[in-house]
């Protein structure tokens, strides 16, 4: 019988059980005769399962994932059919496991609760009527941009992107807004670790013009891009700025490249506006002013 986890305890069985003269180790190496390997919790190899499935974002095999994340693959098959047991993760039709049913159930919950997104997504509502266009509320995880709430706009126009979208902070204008509350080290460390090239070439990677590009961002309160992630397709995103002046969420307008050159000033106002009311409306702009007197 495999190795098994017992997830209400967190204790990972298959790592007590190295008492043979060679044991692996965590990323599944031979470690020498009489070393112990690190302890990892049956809890926290769960969340690494369900984090590295959200970054692939497709179904993997418990041998992809056990590859994937350093474990021995005994315990994660034992965890995948708790899981799976639990509706944490789901069966996929090709052998692979997604996320599963549960956890969206508790991603309802949460956010009914969460104040900034029913705020945002209210004004995103509002803008999206005034421009015509399609807006999204956007927050970061990491190094990557994910898109959090989105209102269609009424045209034909069609975009790719849905709830839960994730790409790298380079390829969108939310993404030089999101790391304003780091440092300037701590964003370069960012930028380099997660820039990759996009699939139309145009997105930045070099990590000076990021850090300048998100300095004037933030000076600004908008910023623009124009066929980075996507051909044709432009983006237009202002800040929402907390009390401390980190940027926990963005709100943006998606739209056909040719309308931003035609209307630029005007969506440009109606993004910021949109933006400095979800701020008064959760008390940020106040709290801001107060912290700087």
């Amino acid at each position: 019988a495999c190795p098994g986890v017992d997830l209400a305890s967190g204790r990972d069985e298959s790592a007590a059980m190295s008492k043979a003269p060679t044991t692996q180790d965590s990323e599944g190496a031979p470690e020498p005769t009489g070393q112990r390997r690190s302890r990892v919790s049956g809890i926290d190899r769960a969340v690494q399962i369900l984090d590295h499935l959200q970054q692939e974002g497709r179904a993997l095999t418990a041998y992809e994932i056990a590859r994937a994340i350093g474990a021995p693959l005994s315990t994660v098959y034992a965890i995948v059919e708790d899981l799976l047991d639990k509706s944490l993760l789901a069966r996929a039709g090709d052998g692979g496991v997604w996320l599963g049913p549960r956890l969206y159930h508790y991603g309802l919950a949460y956010a009914r609760d969460l104040q900034v997104i029913n705020v945002a997504t209210h004004e995103m509502h509002v803008l999206s009527r005034e421009v015509g266009e399609t807006v999204q509320i956007c927050g970061r995880d990491g190094g990557m941009m994910v898109v959090e709430a989105m209102a269609e706009g009424p045209g034909h126009f069609v975009i790719t992107s849905r709830v839960g979208t994730r790409v790298p902070l380079n390829w969108t204008a939310s993404g030089r807004l999101l790391v304003a509350g780091l440092d300037e080290a701590e964003r370069a460390a960012l930028f380099r670790k997660s820039a990759k090239a996009s699939p139309t070439g145009r997105a930045v990677t070099d990590t000076t013009l990021l850090l300048d590009q998100s300095r004037e961002a933030l000076a600004t309160g908008v910023w623009i891009q124009a066929g980075e992630s996507d051909y044709a397709v432009a983006c237009i995103a202002a800040p929402v700025l907390d009390a401390a002046g980190s940027c926990p969420i963005t709100v943006s307008i998606v739209l056909p490249e040719f309308r931003v050159n035609e209307e630029h000033s005007n969506f440009v106002d109606a993004v910021k506006a949109a933006a400095r009311r979800i701020e008064d409306k959760l008390g940020w702009r106040v709290g801001r002013f107060t912290a700087s007197r």
